[in-house]
């Protein structure tokens, strides 16, 4: 099923990730798995909410409480998320965006060659 792209503002992308990692998690766990300083649970419980409300987040109930598991994979979300970084920032070419960083970062053609070749195999 494909859903539209939505992408995630910097605190949702944050629980996500933590949920990623923990695959299904109470409010609290996710809370505890933050980094510090924490944030408040009831923020973290709005924004899973939003998160469920954009299609990203499920639960199972267990009487009260709720535990949440993503329901849009890590994978996927990174992959619609570099097209729509390098449609924004490079016009939507892959190859302007690795001129960038071989630019930037002074990486050899030696390097870039390597990197497309793990790519390809990758595949």
């Amino acid at each position: 099923m494909k859903t539209q792209f939505k992408p995630l503002t910097k605190a949702e992308e944050e629980i996500m990730q933590v949920l990623w990692r923990l695959d299904k998690a109470f409010v609290k766990d996710i809370v505890d798995d933050m980094p510090e300083p924490k944030p408040h649970y009831n923020t973290v419980s709005t924004i899973i909410k939003i998160l469920g409300d954009k299609g990203f987040v499920a639960y199972e109930s267990f009487g009260k409480s709720n535990r949440y598991y993503a329901l849009v994979k890590k994978d996927d979300y990174t992959r619609r998320s570099m097209k729509q970084f390098v449609k924004g920032y490079f016009e939507g070419s892959y190859t302007n965006m690795l001129s960038f960083f071989a630019k930037e970062k002074n990486i050899s053609i030696e390097e870039l060659e390597s990197i497309l070749k793990e790519m390809k195999s990758n595949k």
